[in-house]
């Protein structure tokens, strides 16, 4: 990995039972988690208007400059930057993200352009035949932009030599590494609005009604350099940045000293040193672009909440705890057009088939079951349980509990099926746990786009 693991939650007093130790900070109560699930029950996705009196939109429907009027009282200028973005490149939700956000965006007025590496060779992306030099940690980098336009969204890729070399594992590599990388994304999406002819009309988005969204640490210099490098010297002085926190754990975390390399005035500093329990004395990168953007999004109001703990704040929950109405917790959605069985072309052969995500389509289910069970070569059974695991294998996602009930698991009368990537310990506990039980188990490790829709 790119960057250490994070630190393991405090430890434990024995096996499965809980420290009767009191935390230093006991997580507050959320006074407007009720007022908010009321909020979220009734103005969700394709629903305008009052709380008292909303107006619903079909989300299926055309478009109309009218709907589209009553959406978005204000039109923006939205930079969505990321290291992963599907189906170009994917390790987890954060792809998915990166990839259906932008579409709704879009269908709200605003216009959008995703940033991401240019890991490969993607089909219809354009060489645009812009090139700029930057100063990334003191070295100069010259790299170039490709575009493509697809329903409605810009999707601009930075190429430089520096993602080709991980285009299998786009987390690969030493900290210095995954920091020259990063930097290089963030400066390069910050001009991007200058210089790279997008839409249907090749026009740059400029600078005005502009918003910069950062996802996770990956992009967390964004907002220091964009004030560092532009509005402390008079440039997008009206540009604001939004910062979503999609893993609170991984934060950018090294040696104080590597603060210099970012190229960043001593002044900063500050912002980005860290002394906590979770990790000691550090610079944290996640923790400065917190500091500097404009706007905090976690996703979902829980985790927002979450966060401000000191058990899910993993060492920046006092700084969290700081922000008031700057940080909001907005519930992760789903594309329906890729995710719903009723649409997924990944259903369109091998046996498996679409159907209707209702009352009618549990034969279409029953289908899809015996043809994934069949496609991985367990045994065809109706009336036996098929559980699935989609997703990366870390702690985090309780793929441990897992690996750690397995002999208990195997015991029972299911098939399991797992697939992801993650942790060495828990691949090669997956790949045990397949070769001892192959009648009932079976553990990808790695990552299919198909293998995860026929699963799911």
């Amino acid at each position: 990995p790119a960057m250490p693991a994070p630190p393991a939650p405090p430890p434990m007093s024995a096996p499965g039972v809980p420290s009767t130790a009191r935390p230093a900070h006991i997580p507050p109560p959320n006074p407007n988690l009720a007022q908010q699930q009321q909020q979220q029950q009734v103005v969700e996705v394709g629903q305008v208007g009052s709380a008292q009196n909303p107006l619903v939109i079909d989300p299926n429907a055309p478009m109309t400059e009218e709907t589209q009027r009553m959406l978005c009282k204000e039109k923006l200028n939205i930079v969505v930057v990321a290291s992963e973005c599907a189906p170009f490149a994917k390790t987890g939700g954060l792809g998915d993200v990166a990839a259906a956000l932008p579409k709704g965006l879009q269908a709200r007025g605003h216009r959008v352009m995703v940033v991401m590496p240019r890991y490969k060779n993607y089909d219809g992306a354009v060489d645009t035949g812009v090139r700029i030099t930057f100063n990334v940690m003191g070295h100069p980098a010259e790299v170039g932009y490709f575009h493509m336009h697809k329903n409605g969204v810009d999707t601009v890729f930075i190429d430089h030599q520096c993602y080709h070399s991980v285009a299998d594992n786009i987390y690969a590599g030493d900290r210095h590494a995954a920091n020259f990388r990063n930097a290089m994304l963030c400066q390069a999406a910050i001009e991007a609005v200058w210089h790279v002819p997008c839409g249907k009309d090749r026009t740059p988005y400029g600078d005005s009604d502009l918003v910069y969204m950062a996802n996770d640490w990956h992009t967390s210099l964004l907002p220091v350099y964009l004030t560092a490098y532009y509005q402390d010297h008079g440039k997008l002085p009206y540009a604001r940045s939004v910062f979503v926190i999609h893993n609170m754990a991984y934060q950018g975390r090294g040696p104080l000293d590597e603060f210099y390399s970012l190229q960043l005035p001593d002044h900063y500093k500050e912002h980005f040193y860290l002394d906590d329990p979770f990790g000691g004395e550090c610079m944290n990168q996640m923790q400065a672009g917190l500091k500097f953007a404009s706007k905090i999004i976690a996703v979902s109001a829980g985790y927002a909440w979450e966060i401000t703990t000191d058990m899910g704040g993993w060492g920046l929950a006092p700084l969290l705890r700081e922000q008031g109405d700057k940080l909001t917790g907005i519930v992760n959605g789903i594309d329906l057009e890729e995710w719903s069985p009723e649409y997924d072309s990944f259903l369109d052969d091998d046996g498996y088939t679409r159907y209707n995500p209702d009352a009618s389509g549990f034969d279409g289910k029953l289908e899809c079951k015996r043809a994934l069970q069949r496609q991985l070569g367990l045994p065809e059974r109706d009336d036996v349980p098929l559980l699935g695991f989609i997703g990366r294998l870390d702690h985090q996602k309780g793929v441990d509990l897992i690996t750690d009930a397995r002999h208990w698991l195997m015991g029972q009368d299911v098939q399991l099926v797992m697939l992801g990537s993650g942790r060495e310990d828990l691949e090669q506990s997956l790949r045990s746990m397949e070769n001892d039980h192959k009648d009932k188990c079976r553990c990808w490790v790695g990552f299919s786009v198909e293998m995860a829709h026929r699963i799911t």
